[in-house]
This record gives C-alpha cells, structure tokens and sequence, in this order.
C-alpha cells in the first residue's frame, strides 16, 4: 500500500479533477467511484480498477480492508491517504473512506435492437439520471440509450444514484436517437400527455417496446416524440397533473415486466 500524504500529489490532483470536472472526465477518459458499496459492484462485475484510494478511518473498517486484499496483487494500484486528502478529493460531502478510479468503457459497438430497451432524451439532473438506470437495470432492461443532451452517465452523481447498474447495462451516450431507432422491430412508446395518448394499463407490452422518456419540466424534445409509434399516458386520478420522470419509468419498465410474467401468450 503506497502512502501518500501531499494534496499537490500529481495524483490526488488526477483523482481530485475526475471527481469534480466532466471536462477532465472526457479528456482522460477516466472517473471514480465512491464508496464500498459501487467498488464492490464494479470488482464483482470483472471491472479492473485502475487506483483505490483508502483513508486512515477507512483502514479501521474490515469491509474496506477486503476490498484492498481483493485489489492486491493485480494493476489496481492501492493508496493509503490521510482522512484530510481522501476529503478533498471526494465527490460526496460525508466521504466514505474509500475511492477507486477506473477506464471509461468503450462506446457499445453499434447494433440492430430488437428487445425492450430504454431511450432518454435530455435527462440532464444526475440523481434522477442514476436512479432510472438503476430502475432499467432492475427491470431487465440490458441497453440504455442516451441523447447529446443527458447528464454524463459516468459522473460520480450519476453513479453513486446508480448504484452499481451500470455494471448490469449497455449504455450508449451521445446517441442518435432517430438513427438507432431506425428499423427497430417493436413499438416505440413515449410517454406524453396529449389527447391521442394511450392508457398504459390498456396496452399489451409484451413484445419489445423502446421506451422514450424525456426531461422533467419540458418532456420530450419535438424530435424525439416524432420517433414514436403511440404516446402513452399514466393514469393519475389523484389531483396532480405529473409525475417525477423516474417513477414514471419505474412504473412503465415494470407494468411491461407484470405482463410478460403474468399474462399467458396468445
């Protein structure tokens, strides 16, 4: 375990720009994670981290200690810092006492879908962008897609809202909705409030459905809502007029998952 103890070292500086700069995210194609919980998800998923950086209180917690014998003997450089650095350097405002950085993955290899996918149009708030990955992961939902207009998936906010689903997802950032939507076998369904929505619960989901969500407060882009085959709505007879876009998806991505359990083939 190297020791480091200078806040100007070149490589808390590395750590400290990936935290808190998607600029310096992009340019070294790099991020962190925070926390055992999404190191251990990442290690567990076969993701090579690149440093773990420990405090002298995350050293007190057997947890973080196994994490650091897991990361022994292999590329992953462990760190020992003081409580002070590791501080500095975190994304959260209570550190956790462990942080890794690890490789940005390569962009998914373009490809025909033809099973439910989820499409995000201008998600640009990062707690809501992370739990909804976290909603499609749980969902079974394998590709996510996301427009030049969404908060960047591998931002330390988005992850630690993730928790850990963006090692069960193929995400596709920057994409081109219209062009990766071309052909695409199944319904294409948008969530929009307009006179010739559909009632969700009226609509058979069984088969593959690209589902578009669009960002709280303007929805979706013109462009985006002209890629759909129907809209749908969520019936709400309770006194409010909208949902938060991540219920919205729970509740879509998961009516889709009760009618393929539950309701037979015809």
């Amino acid at each position: 375990m190297k020791a480091i103890t200078s806040r100007d070292n070149p490589t808390v500086r590395r750590l400290r720009a990936l935290a808190g700069s998607a600029r310096e995210r992009r340019k070294l194609g790099q991020s962190v994670l925070d926390g055992a919980h999404l190191i251990t998800a990442a290690l567990d998923a076969g993701w090579t981290l690149r440093e773990l950086a420990i405090s002298e209180q995350g050293l007190q917690s057997a947890e973080i200690v196994r994490l650091a014998e897991r990361c022994a003997g292999t590329s992953c450089e462990v760190l020992r810092l003081p409580d002070a650095v590791l501080a500095q350097i975190s994304p959260v405002d209570t550190p956790a006492g462990i942080l890794a950085s690890f490789d940005l993955p390569a962009e998914p290899a373009p490809r025909a879908f033809t099973d439910s996918l989820l499409v995000l149009d201008g998600v640009q708030d990062a707690g809501n962008l992370g739990a909804i990955l976290r909603t499609a992961a749980a969902a079974g939902i394998q590709d996510a897609l996301l427009s030049p207009g969404c908060a960047q998936a591998w931002a330390p906010r988005v992850l630690r809202a993730g928790m850990g689903a963006h090692f069960a997802l193929r995400i596709h950032e920057r994409a081109d909705l219209a062009a990766a939507l071309a052909g695409y076998p199944g319904q294409v369904l948008a969530t929009a409030l307009r006179d010739d929505s559909w009632d969700l619960y009226e609509l058979d989901l069984r088969a593959p459905v690209a589902w578009l969500f669009g960002a709280e407060g303007q929805g979706l882009s013109p462009e985006a809502l002209a890629l759909a085959s129907r809209h749908v709505r969520i019936p709400m007879p309770g006194r409010l007029e909208s949902l938060n876009v991540g219920a919205a998806v729970a509740i879509c991505l998961f009516e889709q998952l009760r009618q393929r359990r539950d309701m037979p083939t015809r």
